[in-house]
């Protein structure tokens, strides 16, 4: 004999406090900043900033399958459908895809008036002398400059003191500004110090101040200075007190535009952004969708429709999501996740049939012109998504998203107590399928409970005559239990005329106590659906659907199907 697998499941080890536990004694906490009289907790953010995306540059450098030209151009072409002004369009002393991509948007003439193309650049004669080799014929340039600037990449990477770091940063200014003197574009400087959170804030505000110097910086030709999160070190607080603290002490602030670029090492790099814009910056880089060296970069999508959703202009246009997901995803061969805010495929869907109740009834009484629908913070139609896919139905449903789904996808409106017993019907099929159901099964379901052709009732045809004193009168020819009768009746309507008709042929009551027409469907396809509710007296009521493209056939057979059902039952 065989032996029997052991099924029993085994106990868990007992817990002991301070077994295995994290070493978190390697890691030291950043200390905040001295900044007591902070002005940027009481600020709001009243216009977008300006936007700057690095898709084409940092994005690409961390992909799997760098883009190719044809993919860059594809995504450029969305950028500016977007309404980008400002895009870092590559590294192209050090790549010849990005040096042969900004020759091709250069010489097909593919840059919109306004728009201002950026380019990074290391200081060296030799790459400078290639970027502007790539750069000649744009109109509007961003040249961006950088060095690391930590504490720790000076102790470690560079082995150099604070005067040999700023040294570094002017003598490759001055190579970048010597460099560019014969390329004939509008040029504007831009300068980061790199991992700028790691940077102690009089070293920062030092080292940028000689850069302006040595750029020649005024009010009215400012450069930018981009102040990066390039690892997220901090809470978003920390980066909000760094920003306001430098732009409070940085001595040439009326010739620089503060820009931001965090990294979201920490999952905060949208919260750490809309904190440093409060704290008085400028300009956001980003990309569309987060994508970034580590845990990415600021996600533009997200920053722009926060402010969106606060009544602000994001002065990008995100009303086609579904296409900037799609072309995002094509391209970087990266997915979008689906709980993705505002883009993903699910953000706009509920599967808890509380939040089901709430959006159907938000969605019946919502103002057009003040959005106030519970659980949607936003209207999906806004971003080219459809109030129809708000609500889908699983295991975890109730009644409010069977019946949304009933009448927004089909048109059909079901009684309240039908809706409660319908539900019902839909919450077997979910456990039975053990996934989620499809709007086209919540339907077909509908119709198989209620629509009953199979008993003892079937209607063959029927006449409507006049009756007397005005009533109408139905002459039918019904089957019953297999055998053809002809019933006779007269009402004050064609419903009233064929219930006194049946009702005198099965010689017992039949009182039709509910009684709902609509239309299902437009145009030539359109059925009508009728629903009925008889009264089945201490059993309460029985409903039942007939569906035709005549509305007095659909009434007759919702009456035979409510009839059928009792003997289903």
């Amino acid at each position: 004999m065989s032996e029997q697998p052991d099924t029993r499941v085994p106990e868990p080890a007992p817990h002991s406090r301070g077994a295995r536990k994290m070493p978190f004694h390697k890691y030291r906490r950043f200390e905040p900043i001295g900044l007591n009289d902070r002005q940027w907790p009481n600020q709001v953010i009243e216009r977008a900033p300006r936007w700057c995306s690095v898709d084409l540059r940092d994005g690409n450098q961390a992909l799997i399958d760098p883009m190719t030209v044809d993919e860059k151009l594809e995504l450029w072409n969305l950028l500016m459908d977007v309404g980008f002004t400002e895009v870092e369009v590559g590294f192209p002393a050090a790549s010849q895809p990005d040096f042969d991509f900004i020759r091709r948007i250069i010489d097909e003439d593919r840059i919109p008036d306004g728009v201002a193309i950026q380019v990074l650049c290391q200081a060296r004669p030799e790459l400078i002398e290639r970027t502007v080799e790539a750069l000649r014929g744009a109109p509007k340039v961003i040249f961006h400059l950088y060095n690391s600037t930590s504490e720790l990449q000076r102790r470690v990477v560079f082995k150099m003191d604070r005067d040999g770091i700023i040294d570094l940063a002017v003598r490759g200014t001055r190579l970048v500004r010597q460099g560019l003197a014969d390329l004939d574009s509008d040029i504007t400087f831009e300068y980061s110090p790199e991992s700028f959170t790691g940077t102690e804030l009089d070293f920062a505000a030092d080292i940028c101040t000689a850069v302006a110097d040595e750029w020649g910086a005024t009010p009215d030709a400012p450069m930018i200075v981009n102040l990066p999160s390039t690892v997220e070190m901090a809470t978003p607080n920390v980066y909000a007190d760094q920003i306001e603290w430098f732009c409070r002490n940085f001595p040439r602030r009326d010739s620089a535009i503060i820009s931001l670029h965090t990294h979201n090492d920490r999952g905060t790099g949208v919260a750490a952004t809309e904190l440093a814009l409060m704290a008085g910056a400028e300009r956001v880089e980003g990309t569309l969708f987060g994508n970034g060296e580590r845990t990415g970069n600021c996600d533009i999508v997200t920053m722009a429709m926060n402010l969106f959703s606060q009544g602000v202009d994001p002065e990008l246009d995100m009303r086609d999501m579904p296409r900037i997901r799609e072309v995002a995803e094509r391209v970087t061969k990266l997915p979008v996740h689906p709980r993705h805010p505002y883009a993903g495929e699910l953000v706009f869907t509920a599967f808890s049939g509380s939040h089901q109740d709430a959006i159907k009834k938000g969605m019946s009484m919502v103002d057009r012109d003040r959005w106030e629908v519970p659980y949607l913070p936003i209207d999906p139609a806004d971003v080219g998504s459809s109030y129809k896919e708000t609500v889908r139905v699983n295991s975890q449903s109730g009644k409010g998203g069977v019946g949304f789904i009933l009448e927004e996808v089909y048109g059909i409106s079901l009684p309240r107590d039908m809706l409660v017993e319908f539900s019902k019907v839909v919450q077997r099929l979910t456990e039975q399928l053990n996934r989620e159901v499809k709007n086209t099964e919540i339907r077909d379901a509908l119709f198989a409970e209620y629509v009953c052709e199979e008993g003892p009732y079937k209607l063959v045809n029927f006449d409507l005559l006049s009756g007397r004193d005005a009533e109408q009168r139905c002459v039918a020819r019904v089957e019953v239990s297999e055998q053809q009768v002809t019933i006779d009746g007269e009402g004050s309507g064609p419903i009233e005329a064929f219930v006194n008709a049946l009702a005198a042929t099965l010689n017992e009551p039949l009182n039709v106590i509910d009684y709902h027409e609509q239309a299902m469907g437009s145009g030539k396809d359109a059925q009508a659906i009728c629903v009925v509710s008889i009264d089945e007296g201490e059993h309460g009521r029985r409903y039942g659907i007939g569906v035709s493209r005549n509305t007095i056939t659909a009434s007759f057979n919702a009456i035979m199907s409510a009839l059928n059902r009792r003997w289903k039952a």
